[in-house]
């Protein structure tokens, strides 16, 4: 497949630097002089978690009558040390996010996705000579970052218990970039979600192909901090399903994607704390 090399350009700019540039343009805690702060994990470069969550928020500020103001963070470690420090009053996070923040601040899962689960996925270059996990021992894997659950923490504890390989990590901030270091040839292979892959611009998608699967896990929650009120909370949770009621609210939680908003609770991520993936579970540290 010929890509266009304006477009090649574009994209080494943004794996190079350009995300953490645009996360400038996102509010940040002390922007927000009212309501209540959101954060959201960067699976994706900061314009396009714009895009998606700023009409969502204002739907869910105009049935709870108050504001809620997105944060945002350059990367995945600087969202692991805003959760932990409780900086966000609501939060959508991974599951293992979201057992951390239960022990260090109280978070508690709202919102969830029931009508799919979560799972990593592995890919390579469809023109690669590497056709299984067993190929990889050795190479370069780009993640997005050590904590990212299906993309990085649960592939590289499969990795290493399942499959008994070595891999040496690139870690890239984004889910986005992480395909763009295999696209652009930067690694032999990278860690991601099925729902971050399958929303990939189809110029770097049909350059990869994906060669391994992990286990399925509930997907991401949307969390509260225990400071929220319990009826500012309810009144959010209760927003986001009947949002979902509506054809124009399904059109826009898809793109999180949240197929089929349902309560969460966090006996729904009891699982994870069987897998014991603290064994590779990277404490945040941020510059």
């Amino acid at each position: 497949m010929f890509v266009r090399p304006d477009f090649l350009t574009t994209c080494r700019s943004f794996l190079f630097g350009g995300a953490v540039s645009l996360v400038a343009a996102l509010p940040t805690p002390s922007a927000a002089e009212a309501g209540y702060s959101f954060g959201v994990v960067p699976q994706f470069e900061a314009r396009k978690l714009s895009a998606i969550w700023t009409p969502i928020l204002a739907e869910i500020e105009s049935r709870v009558g108050h504001e809620l103001h997105m944060v945002g963070s350059p990367r995945i470690p600087d969202f692991e040390q805003s959760f932990a420090n409780g900086e966000f009053d609501f939060a959508y996070m991974n599951p293992y996010h979201s057992l951390v923040a239960f022990e260090a601040e109280g978070y508690e899962p709202l919102i969830r996705d029931g009508a799919r689960q979560l799972f990593g996925v592995l890919v390579v270059h469809k023109d690669s000579p590497y056709q299984s996990v067993a190929d990889l021992d050795g190479k370069r894997v780009a993640f997005p970052a050590p904590n990212a659950l299906g993309a990085s923490l649960l592939m590289r504890a499969e990795l290493d218990r399942i499959h008994n390989i070595s891999v040496k990590p690139r870690y890239v901030a984004t889910h986005s970039s992480a395909y763009l270091n295999v696209a652009l040839g930067e690694a032999e292979a990278a860690g991601g979600v099925m729902g971050t892959f399958r929303s990939l611009d189809p110029e770097i998608r049909d350059q990869l192909r994906i060669i391994y699967e992990t286990r399925k896990l509930p997907p991401h929650p949307i969390t509260v901090h225990p400071r929220v009120p319990r009826e500012v909370a309810e009144a959010v949770r209760q927003a986001f399903l009947d949002l979902a009621m509506t054809p124009e609210g399904q059109e826009l939680l898809k793109q999180v994607p949240l197929l089929e908003a349902v309560p969460a609770k966090v006996s729904d991520y009891e699982i994870l704390k069987e897998m014991h993936l603290e064994d590779f579970y990277i404490e945040a540290v941020t510059n």
